[in-house]
């Protein structure tokens, strides 16, 4: 396949055979910096798993890093804040990590991608200056990969790591992964304006339907969960919680209020663990009818939990969950609640995946104002590169960035976010260490 500007280095095309990934010992990854700190925390990930791969294989495997734009550096390279090439570069390399890209929020007509500041007017931008970075608003970024690309499945895993300072007394057991569908329920939504043509002629159809009352002076929002893209999220997790030998996997929905969309989605996903997986999974109602309460050996519990109740029980009891799958909206919040749990985002690793395609990327913003200051936490980006590497298969480099990232937090060498929480604790022995110095800190203890 040819490119315009993206050039492929010489190394080993990742194949998919069989259904699983075929990776050679120097498999070509996509990677895209991002925006704002992006520009900083991006070469550090890559000399970290560098040296991980290094000092894993003994110079036997190493990664043919192959650059790709969007953002600024797509506006840069194709006139476009989010190139086609670039997606399909992704699908024909089919792993790739990336940093954060600007997302605009506001209502304003432009948006510069250097300082993220909003504005009315193209040309120079008014808050930073520079001509080269503002472009019309777009939809986010990440949201238009997922779609572009069928990353069907957002998974996040969460975990703590001793010495984070952490507002929750049970922070230590926190250890589980979340499965949030990426494709459907809001992100997939229809949003009618209150008075609009379409959202009084959705009223009309209601009462004439059902006989319910909307206030005619309501908004509407549709939001659509169906049986195929349930199944396949459901599976993604069922299929996590086995091959990692995790005790239970937890369906989180609304279902005692939206019967026929969160509540589907709880039914569906029975229905996938009992279709698939017969042999794996015990369901709660069999631990305790027929089982007297005990878990067989070798067997995986499935069980849900209203959304409202699971925020409740992952800060009193987390240590029961290790695998979550849930809907768009509420598997949205989960992730950023369950992170503040043990410390913040700038630990939080993510990736987004189909069948074939994963990528991997930093879970936090652009934060502009530190770009180029070799400041901020590299963490989120360097752990879902750790994450990468053992969706390849590479665990004994994954173990590696683990365990330079566990000693160099345990050891105090950290960067100004979590040194100041240390040290509002009462530490005295912390050492805070530049964004390229926290990643030497873990190269350093491999």
């Amino acid at each position: 396949m040819e490119f315009k500007a993206v050039k492929i280095p010489a190394g080993d095309l990742i194949q998919v055979r069989d259904g699983k990934l075929a990776i050679g010992d120097k498999p070509v990854i996509g990677v895209l910096r991002g925006d704002g700190i992006g520009l900083d925390i991006t070469p550090v990930m890559e000399r970290v798993v560098d040296a991980a791969v290094a000092k894993a294989y003994g110079g036997r495997r190493s990664i043919a890093w192959c650059p790709l734009y969007a953002g600024l550096e797509g506006l840069q390279h194709y006139g476009s804040e989010f190139p086609e090439e670039t997606v399909e570069a992704i699908r024909h390399l089919k792993i790739a990590i990336k940093g954060p890209f600007t997302t605009p929020i506001g209502e304003e007509t432009h948006v510069c991608l250097h300082c993220a500041h909003q504005q009315y007017h193209d040309g120079k931008c008014d808050g930073c200056g520079k001509d080269d970075g503002v472009c019309p608003r777009f939809r986010s970024i990440n949201v238009r990969f997922r779609q572009h690309l069928d990353l069907y499945a957002c998974v996040r895993p969460v975990r703590y790591f001793p010495g984070v300072p952490s507002p929750n007394k049970y922070a230590d057991q926190v250890d589980f992964v979340i499965f949030r569908e990426n494709t459907e329920d809001v992100y997939a939504g229809h949003d009618f304006e209150r008075g609009s043509e379409t959202a009084l002629a959705v009223i009309d159809l209601i009462k004439k339907m059902t006989g319910r009352q909307i206030r005619p002076d309501s908004g509407i929002g549709i939001k659509p969960i169906s049986e195929f893209g349930t199944t396949r999220l459901v599976r993604k997790a069922l299929e996590w919680a086995v091959k990692n030998k995790l005790p239970s996997v937890t369906i989180v929905h609304k279902g005692n209020i939206m019967k026929f969309t969160e509540g589907s989605f709880a039914k569906w996903g029975y229905e996938t663990a009992a279709r698939e997986f017969a042999d794996d999974f015990v369901t709660e109602k069999k631990l305790w009818d027929e089982l007297g309460g005990k878990l067989p050996a070798g067997k995986i519990l499935i069980k849900d939990r209203i959304a409202d109740s699971i925020f409740q029980q992952i800060q009193t009891r987390p240590g029961e969950y290790s695998v979550m799958a849930l809907p768009n909206l509420n598997g949205d919040y989960m992730s950023d609640a369950a992170i503040a749990l043990v410390g913040g985002l700038g630990l939080g690793p993510g990736a987004n995946m189909s069948d074939e395609v994963a990528l991997f990327e930093a879970t936090h913003g652009t934060a502009p104002k530190y770009t180029g200051l070799d400041k901020v936490n590299p963490g989120s980006l360097i752990l879902s590169a750790e994450m990468m590497l053992r969706h390849m298969q590479w665990t004994e480099a994954a173990d590696l960035i683990l365990h330079g990232t566990e000693q160099a937090i345990t050891d105090g060498h950290v960067t100004y976010d979590l040194a100041r929480l240390m040290q509002a604790e009462g530490r005295q022995d912390v050492v805070e260490v530049s964004c390229s110095g926290f990643g030497q800190a873990i190269v350093e203890r491999m």
